[in-house]
């Protein structure tokens, strides 16, 4: 990065300017590098809340829920819906723990 300044008669009054701008530009720099990478983990974790982005599936007639994540279905809607979540969280560790070992290797 380079900055030049040449607004005023003394070489030392502009060195001190252009190290003003030269710290001013840095930091904006790196402020939009972290708000970048911060919105880049949020886009990751949100999406983009399309209906293709579906993440569980309630079918209350069939007494099914689904999560599309795994690609588990269960056909206990009201245990699940009393807080009984137990069979998911295992599912999606397991699926987690299986995606960790797989970006290892």
């Amino acid at each position: 990065m380079i900055v030049k300044c040449q607004d005023e008669r003394s070489q030392i009054k502009n060195k001190a300017k252009a190290m003003k701008i030269l710290r001013a530009r840095i930091y904006e720099r790196q402020r939009a590098s972290l708000h970048a990478n911060r919105a880049a983990d949020r886009r990751s974790q949100v999406g983009t809340g399309d209906r293709s982005e579906r993440i569980r599936t309630y079918n209350f007639p069939q007494g099914r829920v689904s999560d599309h994540r795994i690609g588990k279905t269960l056909y206990a809607i009201e245990r699940v819906m009393a807080g009984d979540l137990d069979e998911f969280v295992d599912a999606l560790t397991a699926e987690d723990q299986a995606a960790r070992l797989a970006a290892e290797e």
